[in-house]
């Protein structure tokens, strides 16, 4: 069940730590490489004399010098000012399923027979791993119900646009593109099943809820006409309600013969229970991180695996792996693909990890995930419902039962105090909080905070976020400038500069391109 802990003396380690860059001192080093002995030098060459005038550098790159002693502290001091999953409580991560990822699968995919294979390796030295990309797929086949499925994009976002290709694809070799020119999406689902079918080529009409907060269905079939190319949307949606009518919405896009795809990204709702073919669909996609028990990606390595139909297949990226019902082999002869999409053929180490967990949780334990994650989901909103009475998520006058997530507002507590989801978000780091997570931009749910806890936390874990909320929440109507001017005891109390955040004129992703902007913005960036 868990204990409940509330960290009222919580203190994160904050060392005020330069960049290494700034701590590089001329001359030092951690360790000096060994000359080659004289053999090697023989039977290489002089490598150096044989490498193109055009790749050479004029100067040697600007690395940081830093003895290895610093470097190790320097690392360990960013590990300490970073919270995470191994860490704390991050039941806030809404949409995107924080779950605890079984230690036994990171040693899996350290080991030497993982780590030292190439992907440039000959098929038949790759048998082990080819086969398990085989087997996931075929496990996947069974959740989703589709036919094929590719692990080359390397996350959600790049599944969505994957699928946005193969939908320009088809309708190019129907001769319809030019007349298909448009995706339906609802304003719930996630921002990327938009943006992707946009940057594919498409026009996007966006579809708004009706009274009861679920996509409005007359309002989509009168968006329908013969210049519909399909639909990307995702169900449940980002407020956590499940469309029970969403087999009407396929059916009435393959009813003027556009294509239809399943945004799976919340699948923790439904793993076991609901399949994208029954509902109708012709694509899906799951993310590797996350729902199956692989870190969260967050800008690191992900992976999203993308379900076709039959009849879709041909359009995959390549290669593909295939099994000749003797040898596993990466296929590259196909010719209607729509390419690559990333390079090799997927993120090996989140595959090897997803199907490791998959295996363990067997068919009972993927069903028991989403049961379990439905159920602390409830837990978590009827409580907050009980015991804070300035949080509601009735800003939709329905009965409905959310699913894995719930969008909250805080909008009351805003109008009478003045303490917002912002000020929330950073008091929550002083409890030892790792995560809070409001809602895409723009909010159209007002002050929203989004909650998402799904199978892997106790009671005791929700206990302590509801702790923490409702110590919060008497905070700001005691002393909301406590709150507006956190947090206090964690890492990040150097509040950020957020015009900067969305300036790109102030973006610095190189250290190089740092010092160029530093004394411009004054230290801004």
């Amino acid at each position: 069940m868990g204990k409940t802990i509330v960290r009222e003396n919580f203190q994160q380690a904050d060392w005020d730590e330069p960049l290494i860059y700034e701590m590089s001192t001329p001359g030092e080093r951690g360790i000096r490489v060994p000359e080659p002995d004289n053999e090697v030098k023989k039977e290489a060459g002089d490598v150096l004399a044989e490498l193109p005038d055009e790749i050479s550098r004029e100067e040697k790159p600007e690395l940081p010098e830093v003895a290895k002693k610093h470097v190790l502290m320097h690392w360990l001091h960013l590990a300490q000012e970073t919270m995470g999953s191994n860490l704390t409580n991050d039941i806030s991560e809404g949409t995107c399923t924080m779950k605890y990822n079984p230690r036994i699968n990171e040693q899996l995919v350290q080991h030497d027979d993982f780590t030292n294979l190439h992907p440039l390796q000959d098929d038949e030295t790759v048998q082990g791993i080819l086969e398990i990309y085989k087997r996931f797929e075929n496990i996947l086949q069974e959740v989703s119900g589709l036919d094929r499925v590719t692990f080359q994009p390397g996350g959600g976002n790049h599944a969505v646009y994957t699928a946005a290709s193969i939908m320009r694809k088809h309708f190019e070799k129907k001769g319809e593109l030019d007349q298909r020119d448009e995706i339906i999406t609802t304003i719930y689902s996630h921002p990327s099943d938009a943006a992707c079918p946009q940057h594919a080529g498409f026009k996007v009409i966006t579809i708004y809820p009706d009274e009861d907060g679920l996509p409005d269905l007359e309002a989509f079939k009168e968006a329908l006409s013969e210049n519909t190319a399909g639909v990307f949307m995702t169900n449940p949606e980002d407020i956590g309600l499940y469309n029970p009518r969403i087999d009407k919405f396929v059916e009435a896009v393959h009813d003027v013969g556009g294509l239809c795809f399943y945004d799976q990204a919340n699948a923790n709702a439904f793993l076991g229970i609901a399949r994208a073919r029954e509902a109708g669909f012709d694509m899906c996609h799951f993310n590797l991180h996350k729902t199956f028990g692989t870190p969260h990606g967050g800008s690191g390595p992900g992976n999203g695996a993308l379900c076709v139909r039959d009849e879709l297949a041909k359009y995959l990226p390549r290669p593909t792996v295939e099994y000749d019902g003797k040898n596993y082999y990466l296929d590259y002869d196909r010719p209607q693909s729509i390419g690559k999409v990333r390079d090799f053929y997927g993120t090996a180490a989140v595959v090897l990890r997803a199907y490791a967990w998959t295996r363990a949780m067997g068919v009972e334990g993927l069903r028991e995930t989403a049961e379990i994650s439905v159920l602390n989901n409830n837990y978590l909103y009827e409580k907050l419902d009980e015991e804070i009475p300035t949080l509601s998520y009735s800003y939709y006058d329905n009965d409905f039962r959310r699913m894995e997530q719930v969008r909250y507002t805080w909008e009351q507590l805003k109008d009478e105090t003045g303490v917002g989801t912002a000020d929330i978000e950073r008091r929550v780091a002083d409890y030892g909080i790792q995560h809070y997570w409001a809602s895409h931009h723009p909010w159209l749910i007002p002050e929203p905070m989004t909650l998402e806890p799904c199978e892997t936390y106790s009671k005791g874990d929700m206990d302590e976020y509801i702790e923490v909320l409702k110590r919060i929440e008497q905070e700001a109507k005691e002393d909301p400038e406590l709150v507006q001017n956190s947090p206090y005891k964690a890492a990040s109390s150097k509040r950020l500069d957020n015009e900067a955040l969305t300036d790109p004129e102030k973006w610095a992703l190189t250290y190089r391109a740092f010092k160029k902007k530093k004394d411009k913005y004054d230290g801004e960036i």
